[in-house]
């Protein structure tokens, strides 16, 4: 299943609702970017962390081969896929007692007004024989038909698998299109609805500022780049195992050059980050206690035949040599509860938790 010697990568993705897949392939290790707005003009699958630096590049795959496959007849690739696997430290995993270190910390700063919001993350190591990577991605697909699957391995980044709910960037020619995903509570129905449309608008108003925070500053993105605006929503969305509030953006961008700078300017959105958005980042990057590498990035198809579909990096998980490194996390505000946010990043994990059982 892995060779440590080559120095291949790889990306195969479903988009959500498809019954096919993707794969691109790279004989050699993918380029790596400094900045998002690099990726004007480029083509490929990007692979982009939560904040790029050395040890976690903006990587690019620029594949030399590209196949599209039903999802069902994935077994045949098993044998022509190198699969980088990373040595695991299981050291760096946060108990709840960790992780209300850090809430107290991040909460001590939303209550003195130093920021709207904060994101706070955390993972959990499982350690187990790890499965076959195409078996996982493919039983993703299965379970969650409406989300963007995508397994992606590469020698800098090793091999992570994700499941996510929300679109960074997506369109082709001018037409474009985004998200704000933001709020969570356990799922009850599968259906979409308006916000108390059908009697389940119990949504605390701390889940609804949350939501609008996130909207009122892509608003703002879009403004500087776009025209024709239109915003909808926000509406009640299930993803796996819980419920988001999202509002969709639809809009013209006249410029296809600046789809970069655009990128560069929505991410991180506060739904993975915090507002103020730079003081915000460097304020996780020095507090937050484990490192979230690739997740809360983004990931996905930038500029295939036209076309890209670039989703934030959520419900994800990293393949290991003896087990599994999932990731969550969640917006903080003033009235946040510890055991509140510690049993949400809880109920993210399982989507991932549901493909190793």
């Amino acid at each position: 299943m892995m060779d440590e010697g080559m120095k291949n990568s790889f990306a195969i993705y479903r988009l959500p609702g498809e019954s096919c897949c993707t794969l691109m392939t790279q004989a050699e290790a993918s380029c790596a970017l400094r900045s998002t707005v690099e990726l004007s003009g480029r083509s490929g699958f990007v692979l982009a962390p939560f904040a790029v630096s050395e040890h976690t590049p903006l990587l690019l795959i620029e594949p030399e081969q590209t196949e599209t496959l039903p999802v069902d007849q994935l077994t045949a690739l098993h044998s022509h896929l190198c699969v980088t696997t990373l040595p695991s430290s299981s050291s760096d995993e946060q108990s709840q007692s960790r992780y209300a270190i850090d809430f107290a910390n991040f909460h001590a700063q939303l209550m003195e007004g130093h920021f709207q919001k904060l994101v706070l993350a955390r993972n959990a190591f499982v350690e187990m024989p790890v499965k076959e990577p195409l078996d996982l991605f493919k039983k993703a697909c299965h379970l969650y038909p409406q989300a963007f699957v995508a397994l992606v391995s590469t020698p800098t980044s090793g091999t992570w698998l994700m499941a996510t709910p929300e679109i960074l960037l997506e369109g082709k020619g001018q037409q474009w299109r985004t998200m704000a995903l933001a709020g969570t509570m356990e799922a009850r129905r599968p259906e979409t609805s308006p916000i108390g449309g059908d009697g389940r608008g119990a949504w605390s108003m701390k889940n609804i500022q949350e939501q609008q925070y996130v909207a009122t500053y892509i608003m703002q993105c879009l403004e500087r780049f776009a025209s024709d605006i239109h915003e909808e929503g926000p509406t009640t969305v299930q993803a796996a195992n819980v419920m988001h509030l999202r509002s969709d953006f639809h809009f013209t961008l006249p410029d296809a050059g600046t789809v970069g700078a655009l990128i560069h300017q929505l991410h991180p959105t506060p739904a993975v980050c915090g507002l103020p958005k730079a003081e915000a980042q460097d304020f996780i990057l020095h507090n937050e206690a484990a490192d979230r590498l690739y997740y809360s990035g983004f990931c996905g198809p930038l500029n295939r035949e036209g076309e890209s579909h670039l989703y934030v990096s959520l419900r994800c998980m990293q393949l290991l040599a003896d087990g599994y490194r999932l990731y969550a996390g969640g917006g903080l505000l003033p009235e946040s509860q510890m055991q509140q946010e510690w049993n949400e990043t809880e109920a993210k994990m399982e989507a991932m938790r549901q493909l190793i059982r």
